[in-house]
């Protein structure tokens, strides 16, 4: 059974007076357990519902599963450095965005074609391995030759050795979330090639990813689709527990049912969160110009450059030119676009040679390729 929650679902009849937010209705249900699906598909809303379900609904005496999916998308854990997790350059030319979630873990790419679960507990009843459970057991029951099975480090293996999903999880004082990913079809190729960063320019003290051999659980069974999968995971959830509840889709961009959730949605698209949350870190390269050999040193701290310098020879670039160009970039945030409205202003306010201009607007080219 599902159940559609829309404005009409909350709306005292003869009055336009609103009855009840969406945790007021699940107190008024009186489940013990609820299983939600997002009708949304738009990371930034769902990673917000995450936030909105422990901060608004009463989780000491209840426990809910959420299912959602995403568009294309990559999402870092909270205490990762985007620069160096994945290939920014790349998803900029493909459009693809990033988002910072407010659990730890690591890096992964989200397409339609991958399911996340996030199973909401108080915080006496967080269990990861029953989690799983609910998860390799629905896929057993869908397909019981289906070799998977759940490991210590939390993942979730296909046939011993391809990793299918991934955990993650954010402990609060009383409540706590556990979220994993599941691989049915995702595009492997795209996962691989944003995921990938060879860039070995950044220095910092953050746990990098761990890459992992992976595999769509569609490349072994081609009827194993994404809404199958839900579907069995729902049922098995319910059957672990002990639970009677209908799948209930939600709407996380109706602020009415919601209230706060359009706030905590645009606070996680900042780039103070998305970036600046970054752990400070060093850039230490060198770049080639005009067959010019460059050495540029910068040091970021809440994604903002702290100090820039920048070794050049004198008979290229005259020092006055490149002490000024370096205390541009002082105190700006380290990206691409704001590097490049920066120097253009430089360019724009200082005399400069139309020489030393061609200079300077190709060494503005070669630090925004380290970005």
């Amino acid at each position: 059974m599902v159940l559609r929650l829309s404005n009409r679902a909350c709306v005292l009849s003869g009055s336009a007076r609103l009855k009840s937010t969406l945790s007021t209705y699940f107190d008024e249900m009186g489940k013990a357990g609820i299983i939600l699906k997002s009708a949304s598909t738009g990371i930034f809303e769902n990673l917000a519902l995450e936030d909105w379900i422990p901060d608004r609904v009463d989780l000491q005496n209840r426990s809910m599963l959420l299912l959602w999916r995403n568009s294309p998308v990559v999402v870092i854990g909270r205490h990762q450095n985007p620069w160096q997790e994945c290939n920014l350059p790349l998803m900029r030319r493909l459009g693809i965005p990033l988002a910072r979630r407010r659990s730890g873990g690591g890096t992964v790419f989200h397409d339609f074609g991958n399911i996340n679960m996030t199973f909401f507990t108080s915080k006496k009843k967080y269990d990861r391995h029953r989690n799983l459970k609910v998860v390799t057991s629905a896929l057993k029951a869908l397909r019981p030759d289906l070799d998977v099975a759940a490991t210590d480090r939390f993942d979730i293996l296909l046939n011993g050795h391809y990793k299918i999903s991934g955990t993650a999880a954010k402990l609060g004082r009383t409540s706590a979330y556990h979220h994993c990913t599941l691989l049915c079809s995702v595009d492997r190729s795209i996962l691989s090639s944003v995921l990938s960063n060879t860039s070995e320019v950044i220095k910092s003290n953050t746990t990098p990813s761990v890459p992992s051999p992976v595999k769509n659980l569609l490349d072994v069974d081609p009827t194993l689709d994404s809404n199958t999968i839900m579907d069995a995971i729902a049922s098995q959830y319910s059957n672990e527990f002990g639970f009677d509840s209908p799948v209930i889709t939600v709407d996380p961009t109706h602020e009415g049912l919601m209230p706060g959730i359009h706030k905590m949605a645009q606070d996680l698209q900042t780039w103070e969160w998305i970036y600046g949350r970054t752990p400070k870190f060093s850039v230490c390269s060198s770049i080639v110009v005009d067959d010019v050999t460059i050495k540029l040193d910068m040091d970021i701290k809440n994604g903002a450059v702290g100090q820039c310098a920048m070794e050049i020879p004198e008979n290229w670039l005259p020092s006055e030119m490149v002490n000024e160009f370096t205390s541009t970039l002082n105190g700006s945030n380290y990206c691409p676009n704001e590097t490049t409205v920066l120097v253009a202003a430089f360019m724009r306010t200082v005399s400069m040679t139309a020489d030393v201009a061609e200079k300077i607007h190709r060494l503005c080219a070669g630090v925004v390729s380290v970005m």
